[in-house]
């Protein structure tokens, strides 16, 4: 009830995106983790055909997220996210239809500039329309993610029964309702009139050098993240001997969102001492996560009980994300102009979605290692040291005031007991001012 109140509280359009989020999650979900089987065992292409298909559709989406962002500052970020699901609506509609190779990388290659085009437009739409409700909006973002992101396996391992191509209609059909619905009910925003270049924009946004090193300390939140989906699989299947132990996984991570995102979001959000602390301590709990599941990495043999530390470390993993990620969205379009806010977006996304692929590589390599008689403890401790320094390079911004300092919410600065608000977004000449000798414990 709390969450459906919070919700009523935003603009239409803001809502609109809510239940969006929720629905490109779960077409999303519904096909990408079975499209590798049905390459190899249904189509009977090798290993590396399939990588190649996969990883088009990564190097498409990564690759492009600046374009889309400059897409959505230029052309507004309204027509960019009906031509995202429009995109996304065909590329899993060929998925269903086509089996020869070149359709298969049309349609994976069209799927993953869905994503670079409606995933940093979508960020600036909801960052515009939220005001001073950004945490908030972006911590509601998360829930309804995390939902579409549970639901979707869950409905797409139901249509499998029916064959493959049923579950990918299905996901196409979810994404065309989608872009019905954005098409109907999202207003347009008036785009204000380009004064420079798009290469113009991307200098300005890569020669912001408080925002580059923001970007580059977050890259251990999405290292840790995309660990959900290799390294905590792994310790989870090692653990019972079961795959079906993964599920839990990510229904410990749903309900520990759908229950406190929203509240401790709230909670930080009214605190003073500046959203770097509240990342930095997020990015600090999530590295923490990767220390439980050690506990019964070199366990011998499986049994139900050894899955109590992997979800433990789980639930601090989701823990510590749920308390950085909305107020790192919050910052990022405070760090440069209004008009470029998609621009920011999306060269952020592009440095995460870099990190990302480096990280699973990096920790893929640390597994092999531990399987061939190396230390098991080493791809947790990889992760461990990932998620600390990051967490000690966003601390460090914070101490030297690199990072916007923006007010309180409303609800959190109404009424006498209430703490006083942050000072406001200070100048570029101020951020380079000199450092706050105080310890980050006593910054405020």
């Amino acid at each position: 009830m709390r969450t459906l109140a919070a919700v009523s509280g935003f603009p239409p359009a803001v809502r609109l995106l809510l239940v969006n989020q929720l629905g490109v999650n779960l077409g999303f979900y519904l096909l990408i983790p079975y499209l590798a089987t049905h390459l190899t065992d249904d189509l009977g292409l090798s290993a590396a055909v399939a990588g190649l298909v996969l990883g088009l559709r990564n190097l498409s989406q990564q690759g492009l997220f600046l374009i889309g962002g400059s897409a959505a500052d230029r052309l507004g970020a309204r027509g960019v996210i009906i031509a995202g699901c429009g995109l996304r609506t065909l590329g899993f509609a060929l998925f269903a239809l086509g089996d020869a190779l070149p359709v298969l990388i049309a349609a994976s290659v069209l799927s993953g500039l869905a994503g670079a085009l409606f995933n940093p437009a979508v960020r600036t739409y909801v960052a515009q329309e939220a005001g001073d409700r950004k945490a908030e909006a972006f911590a509601l973002f998360n829930v309804f993610a995390t939902a579409g992101a549970l639901l979707g396996p869950l409905l797409g391992s139901l249509l499998l029964f029916g064959g493959f191509r049923a579950a990918a209609l299905t996901a196409a059909g979810v994404f065309a309702l989608l872009t019905l619905a954005q098409a109907m009910v999202l207003p347009a925003r008036v785009v204000p009139r380009p004064t420079g270049s798009v290469l113009g924009d991307w200098r300005e946004v890569a020669g912001n050098r408080r925002f580059v090193a923001f970007a580059l300390a977050m890259v251990g939140m999405y290292g840790m993240e995309s660990q959900l989906y290799l390294l905590l699989p792994h310790a989870a299947r090692q653990a019972t001997g079961r795959a079906g132990a993964v599920g839990l996984i990510f229904v410990v991570g749903t309900l520990a969102n759908l229950a406190l995102q929203l509240r401790l979001t709230r909670r930080l959000a009214g605190r003073s001492g500046g959203r770097g602390r509240w990342i930095a301590a997020g990015l600090t709990v999530s590295a923490l996560g990767f220390m439980p599941p050690v506990l019964v990495a070199g366990a011998e043999g499986t049994r139900p009980v050894l899955l109590l530390p992997v979800l433990v470390g789980v639930l601090l993993l989701y823990l510590g994300l749920m308390t950085a990620q909305p107020f790192a969205m919050e910052l990022i379009p405070s760090f440069g102009r209004t008009e470029l806010t998609g621009t920011f977006y999306g060269l952020f996304y592009a440095v995460s979605g870099v990190a990302a692929a480096a990280t699973g590589a990096g920790v893929g390599w640390a597994m092999d290692a531990a399987t061939h008689r190396g230390p098991v403890w080493l791809p947790y401790a990889c992760c461990t040291a990932l998620g600390l320094t990051s967490a000690a390079a966003v601390a460090l911004l914070h101490r030297h005031r690199a990072l916007p300092r923006l007010p309180a919410p409303p609800a959190a600065s109404a009424g006498p007991d209430s703490p006083a608000p942050e000072d406001p977004c200070p100048s570029p000449d101020a951020m380079s001012a000199t450092p706050d000798p105080r310890p980050l414990s006593e910054t405020r």
